[in-house]
């Protein structure tokens, strides 16, 4: 019978060999593409599905509970949710943090560890926010900054967690994006980042030059406009994710079959 002590160093390296697994499924030639989930239910088909790791989407579990996206749930709920998920699922988790649930490196680290302890082998962090409604970048120097700071606690700690930068140049359409995004790419991989999150890039050239430009791995988002799965391992990106897409199509889908029924009043349509 194990000792709590033993129990606790046995779970320590299950987790551990998660996240060198997870850290590792980013240097194959084969993009990873992550399983993006919002419940326990999402999370299993993805495990049935058999892909190799899963992400949660800030989106879809927002909306899930009610909320708009933007860190507008409390983090004690994403805590819930995240527990639930690694505790009924065996893949890799990673989770999205949006800005990080906190203003300063201490508060952002401290999220980052609470969640490292449930299991989590991954996070995405964003470097925009919310100001009156809208989204904008923050100060790239300021943000590069926080991340050295997170990532120095997080050291000092024990912590192993992947940092997965979210660089909104692109999903902003800002000027000159390409440029903008490349210059911070540079900034963060500096402060410690472990792999580069572009939502919203498309253009293969633009990805082209990213993944020129960077020893990072290169993460993208399902859009219309992105390219195959091929043409990605081509371009050679690493990551690929589904954001809320999925979601969004699980629930149009609910309220089109659910229409067909109340208008037909019959659930043959089910079955």
């Amino acid at each position: 019978m194990q000792t709590k002590t033993e129990s606790f160093f046995a779970q320590k390296n299950k987790e551990m060999t998660k996240y060198f697994k997870f850290k590792e499924l980013h240097n194959q030639t084969k993009p990873l593409i992550i399983g993006n989930v919002w419940n326990v239910q999402s999370a299993k088909v993805c495990e049935k599905l058999n892909f190799q790791a899963i992400g949660t989407s800030s989106a879809a579990i927002s909306h899930s509970l009610g909320y708009e996206d933007g860190e507008q749930i409390p983090f004690s709920d994403l805590l819930f949710i995240v527990e639930k998920i690694s505790k009924s699922a065996t893949l890799p988790l990673s989770v999205d943090i949006e800005f990080g649930y906190g203003n300063t490196a201490t508060v952002i680290a401290n999220n980052i560890i609470s969640l490292e302890k449930l299991g989590v082998v991954g996070i995405n962090i964003e470097d925009s926010f919310f100001e009156n409604g809208e989204r904008k970048l923050k100060d790239s120097l300021q943000f590069s900054q926080l991340l050295q700071e997170v990532k120095y606690i997080l050291i000092q700690k024990g912590i192993s967690i992947f940092i997965n930068v979210r660089c909104d140049a692109f999903l902003l359409n800002v000027p000159n994006a390409l440029q903008i995004a490349t210059e911070r790419i540079k900034k963060y991989e500096q402060s410690g980042a472990d792999g580069i999150f572009l939502p919203c890039i498309t253009k293969e050239s633009d990805i082209s030059t990213i993944v020129s430009q960077t020893k990072l791995p290169l993460n993208v988002m399902c859009m219309p406009e992105l390219p195959n799965f091929e043409t990605l391992e081509k371009l050679e990106v690493k990551r690929i994710s589904m954001g809320n897409f999925l979601n969004g199509y699980a629930y149009t889908s609910l309220e089109n079959m659910t229409t067909k029924v109340l208008t037909e009043q019959s659930f043959n349509a089910l079955f």
